[in-house]
């Protein structure tokens, strides 16, 4: 199913779309002719985004079951249908690094599972059922990260919580596809957004092989929907680490301790 066909004058929620990547998804979103809801905690981003694409902007924390249930009912009415929903809403730790990431509190891990996994968890259990008992289905994308596959140094929250996005979206899936219901990963590297120029002395790692612009990422999603494939890689290379990782699983480890010893160094950090 090409772009066009996926996504003209369907009815389509973006979250986190004030900023990067969910912007980017956004605007490609319009330009494909889908009608847009669009969602995110900075209000004024939210409403410059609805104003510039003409949509209609439901600022608000997607990740509570409050904010979710909000955000879907008043989606469904400017809408009519939710046809698609992008979850992109996300957040990084506080670029630790090493053993300090280990002593994140619980507040920290707390807050990272609410937006980076159970807002997934609790948009999908008020969207799939409708898309079953109306027999028209629905896309699911969730904007993880190649952390969801790969690991990431630096912040255990993130790694873990980006793995558990990665792993809600396959079993969705794998229990719903063949009842019409399309799921997506989108799992990039390193992203030119907000994100990666806070990210400290994890900015080089993160952009190791090239860190895209929001733009080429949206291109990528849009380029899945000619086969629907739930990996969405728009960094290619990507793929071929996540078959080193499952297939030479010591091999992996050993290379992400160099990696690790040489991220120790530069930030000075000590066993």
């Amino acid at each position: 199913m090409g772009a066009g066909q996926a996504l003209s004058d369907k009815g389509a929620v973006v979250t986190g779309a004030g900023h990067g990547i969910g912007r980017a998804l956004a605007r490609r979103l319009a330009a494909e002719g889908a009608r847009l809801v669009v969602n995110d905690l900075d209000a004024d981003a939210c409403r410059a985004v609805a104003e510039e694409l003409g949509a209609t902007a439901v600022p608000g924390d997607c990740a509570t079951a409050e904010g979710v249930a909000h955000l879907v009912s008043t989606a469904t009415d400017a809408l009519g249908r939710i046809d698609v929903f992008l979850a992109n809403a996300g957040i990084d730790a506080a670029h630790q690094t090493g053993v300090d990431s280990l002593q994140a509190p619980d507040e920290v891990w707390d807050r990272m599972l609410q937006v980076n996994t159970m807002a997934h968890v609790r948009a999908a259990r008020a969207l799939v059922p409708g898309w079953l008992s109306d027999g028209q289905g629905g896309r699911f994308v969730v904007t993880a990260s190649a952390a969801g596959l790969l690991t990431m140094l630096g912040s255990a929250p993130y790694s873990v919580t980006k793995h558990a996005a990665v792993g809600f979206a396959e079993w969705l899936s794998a229990t719903y596809g063949h009842r019409g219901i399309t799921v997506q990963a989108i799992c990039p590297q390193g992203v030119q957004t907000r994100m990666l120029e806070q990210s400290g002395p994890l900015k080089d790692l993160l952009s190791r092989d090239e860190a895209l612009p929001p733009e080429a990422v949206a291109q990528t999603w849009v380029d899945s929907l000619d086969d629907d494939r739930f990996l969405v890689l728009p960094h290619p290379e990507v793929g071929d680490y996540y078959a080193a990782r499952a297939t030479q699983n010591e091999r992996w480890l050993a290379g992400m301790r160099k990696l690790q010893v040489a991220l120790d160094r530069a930030t000075g950090a000590t066993a």
